[in-house]
Formats: C-alpha cells, structure tokens, sequence
C-alpha cells in the first residue's frame, strides 16, 4: 500500500462532445463588425442570411449593405425563448434563399434564432452579439416547446466564428445592458461547480464574473464608455465561454420563468441568481472562489446589493408574478432539472429559493 501525504491526486471526467466547445475563431475589438464581410468569405462562403431581432432590423440592415452582394436576405423576425414555430419558419425561409451561412446579429434572441436554424440545417454561423448574454459561446440552445423551454445541443449550433464589437453596444439601454450582464453573471456561477466543466472553464467563470461585475458597474457610470463597454463585453466573452461547461439549477429556474411565464431572460436570470448562489454556496466550495475573486465575504449576498444598483426589479413580487403560480414554477423546474447542481434539487428546495425570490430579501 502506497503512503500519500498532502492533497489527494486530482481526479476527472469530462463529458466531451458539446460541452467545454468554443468557438475556434474570436475576433474583438472596436470596429471589429467592419470585417464580418471577410470572416464570410473566410468561411468559404457567398450566400448569407442575417438574422436579428426587429428591434435590431436597421443596424442587419447596414451591415448587410456593408457586406454586399455576399448576404442574401435578412430575417429580422427573432424573440426571446425561442418557440419552435418561428424556428420552423425561419428554417423554411432561409432554405428558400439558399443561404449558406448564418449572421446573427443582436442579443441572446437573435443567436438563439440562429442556433435553432443550424440545428436543422447545419449551416455555418457567425455571431455578433450585441448584448452581454454569451449565448454566442456554446452549442446549447433552449427552444420553448409547448410553453417549455427545453434545451438543445448539437456543435451545428457552435459559432464558426464570434465577432466581438463593442461599438455595436454604445446605445443598448442601461436598463437592458444590466438585465443582460446579469445573465452573463449568472452563467460564471452556475459553471463553476457543474462537474462537467474542464478546470480551464472554471477558471474562464471565475475571471469572467470579476470582469462582468467591474464592467457593470463602470458602465452604470459611463453608458458611453468604450472602455467601460469593452470591459463589461470581455466579461460576457469569458462568461460565455464558461457556460460551455454546463449549468445546473440557476438556467433550469431562469427557464422555467421566461420559458412559462414569459419574463425577460436577462431579468429572469437576475431575480433567482443571488438566491440559487446563497443556496449552492452552502454546498459547493467553488461559490467562494468567486466570492473571493471580487472581494465579497458572501456570494449571493454581493450579488444581490448589485441587483440593487442596477435598478432592476429586486423581487418576483415587484413585476406582478403571481404567487398562486410558485408551486407550478417549482414542479416545472424539477421536472426539467438535468441533474448537474451541486445541492438536491427537490420540491421544497426550489419552493424556498422562490419565495425569497419573489420576496425579494437579500440572501444573509
């Protein structure tokens, strides 16, 4: 029998596949949406279908006349969640224009729209967000079946190529860009303690959300900041990145609530995030490496008191939810839990985590 000493040898098991795959090429920098022209044709390819939302028509629009006579068509139809009938239209639009590739252009809905489109098609896609969600950094993606969100994973849905340019983020309202660094927020923590995240994607949480939470607050000050923008989309990026490793019961509750009860993604995020945080603290070690990465004592807590300079709504209560619908809510998480927190997940757990959600306490 072999004497050891000190720690014991690391062990893991990665699942492979989807999960911990990036992106092979990044592109960031101010003015970088000048060259989405020459990442297509990098790709190969001459025949491409910009995809936005219709908030984000005019800016596909430019773009697309940047491009020129490489983009076929734009489809500025996409809204959050994702519902499996404008997937269904879109890919039938997109064969119609004989696309060869993808550009998604906007926020969380509209790489989103895009991903459902490659699912099926296996096209090409280059994203170009324009928010703070880091949906463009992974092959998952949630389609809203029948009132439920349920996730997707295919590496189709894995961007060849992310265009990061914060120029693009200059005007996205403060309201927005909090609710969305929020979400990005909440990706480096229910990352950080999914087994199925390499120890490389871990670290990627832990930095992102130091960098998430400084590029926060600075943005707050500065709206107009490029400096301050770039910072806040660095930490989108690393958070991004971190959510290919997998997520637990943070996303499975954000889903349930924009998913169900059509609350918006980054805002559904930021209400339960302080609490999921205080309640997987209690069990999962990784929590306070972030607490310590930005100098907090208590994760949910910090997390919390940056809800509140936000602005946003701090409680479900705030935004007229229902409290005959937190027993639903609780089953459909469950239901749809995948199995990968760190903390049970049963009935009265999830309860409890809403009803201080929805009461809007600061996690002690």
């Amino acid at each position: 029998m072999t004497e050891m000493t000190g720690p014991a040898p690391l062990s893991f098991e990665l699942p492979g596949g989807v999960y911990n795959a990036t992106p092979p090429r990044i592109v960031f920098g101010l003015g970088t949406r000048k060259r989405i022209g020459a990442e297509i044709d990098r790709l190969g390819c001459r025949r491409a279908v910009i995809v936005s939302t219709p908030g984000r028509a005019e800016m596909a629009r430019a773009i697309a006349t940047e491009i020129g006579p490489s983009c076929v068509g734009v489809l500025a139809e996409a809204v959050s969640q994702v519902p499996i009938e404008l997937a269904q239209r879109a890919r039938l639009a997109v064969r119609e224009l004989g696309a060869d590739c993808i550009v998604s252009i906007g926020g969380g809905a509209s790489v989103g729209l895009g991903k459902a489109i490659a699912l099926e098609l296996a096209l090409p896609i280059i994203a170009v967000p324009t928010t703070y969600s880091g949906s463009e950094m992974t092959g998952f993606c949630g389609i809203t079946i029948d009132g439920i969100k349920r996730m997707h994973t295919s590496l189709d849905m894995l961007a060849a190529t992310v265009v990061y340019d914060a120029e693009l983020s200059l005007g996205l309202p403060t309201r927005v860009s909090a609710a969305s660094a929020m979400n990005a927020l909440a990706h480096c923590v229910d990352a950080v303690y999914v087994a199925t995240a390499s120890p490389v994607i871990k670290q990627s949480a832990i930095l992102g959300a130091g960098a998430v939470m400084s590029g926060l607050r600075r943005v707050l000050r500065s709206p107009s900041d490029p400096a301050a923008r770039s910072e806040l989309l660095y930490g989108a990026y690393l958070a991004g990145a971190a959510l290919t490793g997998g997520f637990a019961l943070q996303h499975g509750l954000a889903h349930t609530l924009g998913g169900s009860y059509g609350i918006e993604h980054g805002l559904s995020h930021a209400l339960v995030l302080p609490h999921v945080a205080a309640y997987n603290g209690r069990f999962a070690p990784e929590v306070t490496m972030i607490a310590e990465a930005i100098g907090a004592k208590e994760l949910g807590g910090a997390i919390f008191d940056l809800l509140s300079e936000t602005g946003l709504p701090t409680s479900l209560a705030a935004i007229d939810f229902s409290p005959g619908e937190l027993d639903r809510a609780a089953r459909i998480t469950v239901e749809t839990d995948n199995g990968l927190n760190p903390a049970p997940v049963t009935h009265d757990v999830v309860r409890k985590i809403l009803d201080q959600a929805f009461a809007g306490r600061r996690p002690a």
